[in-house]
């Protein structure tokens, strides 16, 4: 089982195979609307529209389960992350991270990249996996990190 095995659901409520995204390095984070991380929506979206056209994309998936800080709908979502921030990235339907209803591509990628001390729960939101290209190489960056302090790891896989 690799990273593009797996099903997601868009913002609509459609399904999207993750296999449309093969061969493209991905950073996958789990964000919120009210979270004090919000504000890296902007530095996502500038890493998204930097490397873009190197096979490269940004993948949000909203989460409302650290201090229920996601409360809206799908569709509120997607308004807010266009109109305070220009996304342009897909932002996927909401889902769980952690616990028994945890989506499935996340139980993988919290297998494959576990935190400090090999913990595998997602701490909070901005959680950021970055995946490489050929979906085997998957590191786990803090919430606190700024998606501008990983560009260089990026780099390394974009064309």
């Amino acid at each position: 089982m690799n990273i593009y095995d797996f099903k997601v659901k868009n913002s609509s409520g459609e399904e999207v195979s993750l296999n449309d995204y093969k061969g493209k390095t991905l950073l996958i984070v789990n964000t919120a609307s009210q979270c004090g991380f919000t504000p890296q929506y902007d530095e996502l979206e500038a890493l998204h529209e930097k490397y873009a056209d190197k096979d490269f994309a940004v993948l949000g998936f909203p989460c409302n389960q650290f201090g229920g800080q996601e409360p809206g709908s799908d569709e509120e979502i997607q308004q807010f992350c266009t109109m305070k921030f220009g996304i342009k990235f897909p932002v996927f339907s909401k889902i769980d991270v952690n616990g028994s209803n945890a989506h499935p591509l996340y139980e993988f990628l919290k297998e494959k990249a576990p935190g400090v001390l090999g913990s595998k729960k997602v701490k909070w939101n901005f959680t950021k996996f970055l995946v490489s290209p050929d979906g085997e190489e998957i590191t786990r960056f803090a919430p606190a990190t700024k998606p501008s302090k990983i560009e260089s790891d990026i780099q390394k896989y974009v064309k």
